[in-house]
């Protein structure tokens, strides 16, 4: 399998002009191969969930607890639009299926990078509930324990965004920044509204470089997008697409997979109703 492409430039040099297309091939076997791997461990081998201590309900949990905003879910929407679109128009010409392709592919990358922008400066305040800190590495350690010793999942809850979820956040966020970066540099080889095609802009070796990273950020996204589509669709996962159409999840639901201490609503702690307390104080939302 080839992973790179080369060609002569007008001077006789021989230089990189980007991966080779089996790439596209090999990362969509690989989410493939994951999605099969993954649907027959949980089917066949995984063991059951061990059973949740039974502990005092906290009290002024609302029925609905609100997860995404709508502007999360904007930006989500958005994003997966955007996303697609790239894919498609970066990779269908490459099977076979032809259309004018360029100027869509450059205005979707301009849309996610303002989307990404936009989602930085947001998140930037709360940027540690999203990233992988020393406590989520911890948290991994013992979970692989677990796995190789086929011990039953343990039923401890978690804040708002568990371990898996910030992996995949955090590698579709630096993929993402590398695809919008080498874009950017790739589009003043093109005319666009902004300005007129200068393919001097970087030497023949240094495009060479910009194409390879591309490509391979391109790549990388595809395997990320379908496991995501993935889990997204998985029966016990159904419950978190639906917060990312709705906004919220069931009292239930917030109870038997989150922390409130963790997760706290409304940015305070939520209190354990105590056996000789009568006090009720709600919170209403995330």
């Amino acid at each position: 399998m080839e992973i790179l492409r080369s060609a002569a430039n007008p001077w006789g040099q021989n230089i990189l002009v980007g991966v080779a297309w089996d790439l596209l091939w090999a990362a969509a076997f690989v989410g493939v191969v994951f999605v099969v791997i993954h649907a027959l461990y949980v089917a066949i081998m995984a063991p059951p969930r061990a059973p949740k201590q039974m502990e005092p309900a906290p009290v002024g949990i609302p029925d609905r607890v609100v997860r995404h905003s709508a502007s999360s879910r904007a930006f989500h929407w958005l994003m997966a639009a955007s996303m697609l679109t790239l894919l498609v128009t970066a990779f269908f010409p490459l099977i076979g299926i032809q259309f004018a392709w360029v100027t869509i592919h450059w205005i979707a990358g301009i849309v996610l990078t303002l989307l990404i922008v936009y989602h930085i400066v947001v998140a930037m305040k709360k940027w540690r509930t999203v990233w992988i800190g020393s406590a989520q590495i911890t948290e991994a350690k013992l979970a692989v324990g677990r796995f190789f010793r086929r011990e039953r999942a343990k039923a401890d809850r978690s804040a708002k965004y568990p371990i898996d979820q910030r992996a995949y956040h955090n590698a579709a966020t630096l993929v993402s920044l590398g695809a919008i970066v080498t874009g950017i540099l790739m589009m003043f080889r093109i005319d666009t509204w902004f300005w007129a095609s200068n393919p001097y802009f970087l030497a023949d070796s240094t495009w060479g470089l910009v194409f390879v990273l591309h490509g391979l950020c391109g790549v990388a996204l595809i395997t990320l997008v379908i496991a995501h589509i993935y889990f997204a669709v998985r029966p016990e996962k159904r419950w978190m697409t639906r917060s990312m159409i709705k906004g919220w999840i069931t009292k239930e639901e917030y109870l038997d997979y989150y922390d409130p201490a963790q997760w706290p609503l409304d940015g305070e702690p939520v209190r354990v109703a105590s056996h000789d307390s009568g006090d009720s104080e709600a919170v209403a939302s995330a």
